[in-house]
């Protein structure tokens, strides 16, 4: 038996080892004429390496912890002396049963089920209904943990910015950025390349880590799919000694961060004035750099220039496809930016964050039984039962 099992063993060495030799061939990942070869080190040059990248997850955990002591020792001070302030929150009352309905079937009950549950718990509908809004509002970040979270995105974002633009100005690939495909894959990596890729990777890889805990947005969704492809980017172009043109592609998506993270802050602290002003600027320099200068310069230059170079691989397609799934993120958060943009403008409102989840207030919850009712003594009705409330839909 014991020989069977070394046998089979072997078997499935033999064929582990096939598989990766297949996986890592150099013709899946490199240009013809190119491979992993070209990435050992030699006459004291340098070259990234995978293992490298085991270094992002210490420092995450770094990041991690840092963000707990800066949101205490600096945000909080910061959102005080800014005026940040929470509204005095309401709490609900002791219900057994509305909490059991709340936390296992529904946060946002229909109509029929808040008659049932008015019947169930002696409650008038009303009661119940304001019940659910101020259980719902429980729920929800106050500004003061909004506030924390922005200003430690911006104090990030504004020293990826600055480090971004050091490695990257006096490199000729900055202002032709053609020189990114000089002598591939054989560019030696330099000291500063390798703390910003490990910085930004490992940032990146915090933001997923604390996804569970931060506040919940609309494009929640969107925002695991961003950081995935992000992560995965970053991680291949290091891989492949993409390095020049990752570098670049960071430096474009810092750009108008810490300008979105600012004026959430601002937006937190009621300052109107410097919120919508600080917004416009954001939304201009997001729509430059991420649906002009990346699509048209950056993408362009490897999409279409390569092709003049080498014929076509799968790491080029593979590569492309990840910039293309960011693209198309950054099309649908322009809407949403645009959409902020337009409200205020006509008048002088502050602006709102439209994936964020407002608080409910009472006169909404007025308003939305008003109009119930009036649908009710018009006779409009779905299905022989009496319509939905309008009170189930979640605010933005």
């Amino acid at each position: 038996m014991s020989d069977v099992a070394a046998v089979r063993n072997d078997i499935v060495t033999d064929e582990m080892s096939r598989l990766s030799e297949l996986i890592w061939a150099d013709w899946i990942w490199f240009p013809e004429g190119h491979g992993w070869a070209d990435l050992k080190d030699h006459d004291d040059k340098v070259f990234p390496k995978m293992q490298d990248l085991w270094a992002t997850v210490p420092i995450a955990v770094c990041f991690l912890i840092l963000r707990q002591i800066f949101e205490k020792t600096v945000a909080v001070p910061l959102a005080s002396l800014l005026g940040v302030s929470d509204k005095q929150r309401v709490c609900a009352p002791s219900n057994p049963p509305l909490e059991s309905y709340f936390c296992s079937t529904s946060k946002h009950p229909t109509q029929s089920s808040i008659e049932s549950l008015s019947k169930q718990t002696g409650c008038s509908v009303r009661q119940v209904q304001r019940w659910f809004r101020q259980r719902r509002n429980q729920d929800r970040p106050c500004k003061l943990t909004k506030f924390r979270e922005a200003s430690w995105r911006f104090t990030f974002y504004l020293g990826a910015f600055f480090a971004g633009l050091a490695v990257l100005i006096d490199k000729p690939w900055f202002y032709d950025m053609k020189q990114m495909w000089e002598d591939f894959p054989k560019m030696p990596l330099l000291p500063s390349q390798y703390w910003y890729y490990m910085m930004e990777l490992g940032f990146y890889l915090s933001l997923l880590f604390s996804v569970a805990s931060d506040v919940k947005r609309k494009d929640f969704k969107e925002q695991i799919v961003h950081h995935v492809a992000t992560i995965v980017l970053i991680s291949f172009s290091w891989l492949v000694n993409y390095i020049r043109a990752g570098t670049l592609i960071m430096l474009v998506h810092d750009a108008s961060d810490y300008l979105m993270e600012s004026a959430k802050m601002f937006n937190y602290a009621g300052w109107r004035k410097t919120c919508n002003l600080i917004f416009t600027v954001f939304a201009a320099v997001f729509i430059i750099t991420r649906l002009v200068i990346l699509p048209f310069w950056i993408m362009y230059t490897t999409w279409v220039y390569p092709l003049t170079l080498y014929p076509a691989f799968f790491g080029f397609y593979f590569f492309n496809g990840l910039l293309v799934v960011l693209l198309i993120l950054h099309i649908f958060w322009a809407a949403l930016i645009m959409r902020m943009v337009i409200k205020f403008l006509p008048g002088n409102d502050i602006v709102e964050d439209e994936r964020s989840d407002k608080e409910e207030t009472e006169s909404e919850e007025e308003d939305n039984g008003r109009e119930w009712r009036e649908k009710s003594k018009n006779g409009h009705m779905q299905n022989g039962h009496t319509p939905l409330n309008n009170n189930h839909r979640k605010r933005y």
